[in-house]
C-alpha cells in the first residue's frame, strides 16, 4: 500500500493535513499519537506538510489553479514534529493559550456535497453537480461549453435519479442529518469550553456556500475552521468546497482577511477509525457466525485520471484508511477478510478499479456466503447509501450468491465520531491565517508558456466537447441515476 502523503494548496491558506502516524507495515502493531507525546524522527515515519507561504504573496496555487493534467506537488519537512491525534504541526507553529482564544469569535465551517430536499429540486441539484468544473474538467478556452454540457446530462439523468430518490422518501436526508452534526459538534465544543458557531456550506444545494460566507460575515466571526465531512481528501470534493470557498473570501474585504484553518482530511485520525471500528464490531454480532463473514469497504470513486493525471490523492488515502480500521480490528481480535471496490462510477470515463458491482458478482461466484457492506467515504445517511447500497448492491449480492447480507450505518452523529471532530477543530484553530487574494493565469499567459500543450488542450477539448454532445452511446452514460 501506498502510503506516501500528498499536499494540496488553496493560497494564502494554511491547509491542515490530519496525520496521526506513518505505518510501518512490518511491525505488528499501528501507533497513534496522543497530545503532549514525545516527539520523534525516522525517515520512514516523515511526515509531509502543507506550509502557508507568504501571506501578502502566496507561492501555494496548485489547488486554486489545479487542472487535470496538474499534478500535485508534495512538500516535506525533515526534522522532528510533534503529533497531537491528526495535527501534526512544525515545532515553530506557537499554539495559542485558552486566555487569548476566549477574546475570538470562533467559527466552525462544515462542507458537505448538499442534496435535493424534493424531487422538485433533483434536476437544478444535478445542473449544480455537473456545472462544476472539477466534476467535468474542460480546457479553459472551452469553458464556455460547461454550463450547456451540464444542462444536457443533468435532463438525461433527472428522470432515474427522481427514481431513486422517490424510494428513499422522495428527498435527500443529508440536509437534516448535517444539521444534526453540527448542532452535536457545537455542544461538543462548548462542553470542551470552545463556544462556536457552527455553519453549514453545501456544494451543490441549499444552504450554498455563499449563503454561509454571508452568514460568517454578518456574525463577525473572528477566527475560522473550515471542516470538510469528507475523511479522505478528493479535488472533485473537498478540493472543489475549497476552490468555491476561497473565491467567495479573497472577492470580499472582510472574509480576505479572515483567519483560516482548512482540515483537508482527517482519515487518519484515531477517534474516526475507532468510531468506524466499533460500528463494524457491533455490526458483525448480527451474523450467526461473525468470525466468517466477509468485511466489504465500498468507497466513492473518482475517475481515474484525476489520480493519474492530476495527482489526487484519494486512492492512497482510502487504501491507507483500510488499512487502519483493520488493524484497529485485528487489535481486538477480529480477524475477517476484507475488500475494497469502489461505486457510483458515471460517465464514459474510466474511473477507480475493482468496481463495487463486479466485485460482488465475483464474490457471490467464489462461494462467499455472508458479506458486510461497510461505506467508508461517507459519515452520514443519503442516496448512494440509502438507494445504491441497500437497495441496488443487496439486490446484486444475493442474486449472486450471498445469503447474509449486512450493512454498517453511517458515523452520522455517533459521540465518538463528533468529539473526534471538535478536538481536531481545537487543534487547528491556532494554525488559522488570513486568505490572500492571487492571481489566476490566464489563457494567454498558458499559451505562452507552453504552446504547443495548451494547443493540444484546445484540440483535446474540441473533440471531447464534440463527441458528449454529439453522440447518442456517450450520452447514454449518464443516464445512470447520481447522487
Amino acid at each position: 500500500m501506498n502510503t506516501a502523503a500528498t499536499s494540496h494548496a488553496l493560497p494564502g491558506v494554511k491547509l491542515l493535513k490530519l496525520t496521526t502516524s506513518k505505518l510501518n507495515h512490518n511491525s505488528s502493531f499501528v501507533c497513534f499519537h496522543r497530545k503532549h507525546q514525545a516527539s520523534f524522527y525516522s525517515p520512514q515515519y516523515e511526515t509531509n506538510y502543507i506550509t502557508s507561504g507568504n501571506s501578502s504573496n502566496s507561492t501555494l496555487n496548485n489547488l486554486h489553479n489545479l487542472k487535470p493534467t496538474d499534478p500535485i506537488k508534495n512538500i516535506s519537512i525533515s526534522g522532528k514534529t510533534f503529533c497531537s491525534v491528526g495535527v501534526c504541526t512544525h515545532p515553530s507553529v506557537n499554539i495559542e493559550s485558552d486566555s487569548h482564544l476566549e477574546d475570538e469569535k470562533v467559527g466552525v465551517l462544515l462542507l458537505n456535497l448538499g442534496g435535493p430536499d424534493t424531487l422538485l429540486d433533483v434536476q437544478p441539484f444535478l445542473y449544480n453537480l455537473f456545472a462544476d468544473p472539477d466534476i467535468i474538467r474542460l480546457p479553459r478556452l472551452f469553458c464556455f461549453l460547461q454550463r450547456p454540457l451540464a444542462q444536457i446530462i443533468s435532463v438525461l439523468r433527472a428522470r432515474k435519479s427522481k427514481e431513486a430518490y422517490a424510494s428513499i422518501g422522495g428527498g435527500s436526508p443529508l440536509r437534516k442529518i448535517t444539521d444534526e452534526q453540527a448542532n452535536a459538534l457545537k455542544l461538543e465544543l462548548e462542553a470542551k469550553k470552545l463556544p462556536a458557531n457552527v455553519y453549514i456550506a453545501m456544494r451543490y444545494w441549499h444552504p450554498f456556500t455563499e449563503e454561509a460566507a454571508h452568514q460568517i460575515k454578518r456574525d463577525e466571526i473572528t477566527k475560522l475552521v473550515v471542516l470538510p465531512l469528507y475523511p479522505q481528501f478528493s479535488i472533485s470534493t473537498t478540493g472543489s468546497s475549497i476552490r468555491a470557498l476561497q473565491n467567495i473570501f479573497r472577492e470580499d474585504k472582510v472574509l480576505s482577511k479572515l483567519p483560516v484553518a482548512i482540515i483537508q482530511s482527517w482519515y487518519e485520525r484515531y477517534g474516526y477509525i475507532k468510531s468506524m471500528a466499533d460500528l463494524i464490531e457491533e455490526e458483525l454480532q448480527n451474523f450467526n457466525k461473525p468470525q466468517e463473514v466477509m468485511i466489504f469497504f465500498s468507497a466513492h470513486g473518482v475517475p481515474v485520471t484525476y489520480v493519474v493525471n492530476a495527482g489526487d490523492p484519494y486512492k492512497d488515502q482510502m487504501e491507507e484508511c483500510i488499512y487502519l480500521i483493520m488493524q484497529e480490528l485485528k487489535a481486538r481480535g477480529i480477524e475477517n477478510k476484507h475488500r475494497l471496490a469502489y461505486q457510483s462510477r458515471v460517465g464514459p470515463v474510466e474511473w477507480l478499479k475493482p468496481y463495487t458491482d463486479e466485485v460482488l458478482i465475483e464474490l457471490g461466484q467464489k462461494g462467499v456466503k455472508s458479506l458486510l457492506a461497510v461505506p467508508v467515504s461517507f459519515v452520514s445517511e443519503h442516496i448512494e447509501t440509502l438507494e445504491e447500497i441497500d437497495m441496488e448492491y443487496k439486490e446484486l449480492a444475493l442474486k449472486s450468491g450471498v445469503e447474509n447480507w449486512g450493512r454498517v450505518p453511517a458515523l452520522g452523529c455517533t459521540s465518538s465520531f463528533i468529539a473526534d471532530l471538535a478536538d481536531a477543530v481545537i487543534e487547528a484553530l491556532p494554525s488559522a491565517t488570513a486568505m490572500s487574494a492571487s492571481s489566476v493565469g490566464s489563457g494567454s499567459e498558458e499559451f505562452k508558456g507552453d504552446p504547443i500543450g495548451y494547443l493540444l488542450k484546445i484540440f483535446v477539448g474540441s473533440f471531447l466537447a464534440f463527441v458528449l454532445l454529439l453522440s447518442p452511446r456517450m450520452l447514454s452514460a449518464f443516464r445512470k441515476p447520481v447522487v
